[in-house]
């Protein structure tokens, strides 16, 4: 299967029945799919799907950020796709592994935990992200990596202070979706 074929799986999975606007922006990303065979590529110039994942400590109650690089904003690991990655969970592992430096981390069973869509600089002009969550494992340690220029552990009452309402947003499903296993 492609990593194109398992996105449009991936999104006509993903339900979020009590949310109009999630769901609305899983069509979005359908109808992107359906126009763009390369829809999940940096290349396409429409805009292209991204991964990411929430680095979350839920014994702690916090979770990792990193100070991206290019933005100056702290945000959740995520990236593009890559040729290797196989599926869109793979992508997002790969992605919050590398930029957090945490071997071990494992994705929270159930697919994404929701969908962002953001404008970014052209050629490009869209992200269309497809956000999970990935659990640390006990004594886990980060190491920065290049695309950061920070990394730092907030709690969740801290996330608010120093992010934006996209990551606000993440936090909280997260932790919904935490609270349902």
């Amino acid at each position: 299967m492609s990593l194109h074929d398992d996105a449009v799986l991936v999104l006509k999975k993903y339900e979020n029945p009590a949310d109009q606007v999630q769901q609305g922006l899983r069509q979005v990303y359908l109808d992107h799919l359906a126009q763009h065979p390369d829809g999940i590529w940096k290349a396409c110039g429409a805009g292209h799907l991204t991964a990411s994942a929430l680095v979350v400590d839920p014994e702690r109650g916090r979770v990792l950020l990193t100070l991206h690089r290019k933005l100056r904003m702290w945000l959740q690991m995520g990236g593009h796709c890559e040729p290797q990655d196989g599926t869109l969970a793979a992508a997002a592992l790969r992605e919050a592994t590398e930029e957090s430096g945490i071997s071990g981390l494992a994705l929270l069973p159930g697919g994404p935990v929701t969908l962002d869509r953001h404008r970014i600089p052209a050629p490009c002009h869209w992200h269309l992200d497809v956000q999970y969550a990935a659990l640390a494992p006990v004594g886990a340690t980060e190491q920065i990596s290049d695309e950061s220029l920070d990394l730092r552990w907030f709690t969740y009452d801290e996330v608010p202070s120093v992010a934006d309402t996209s990551v606000v947003r993440l936090v909280a499903r997260v932790r919904a979706a935490l609270e349902r296993r």
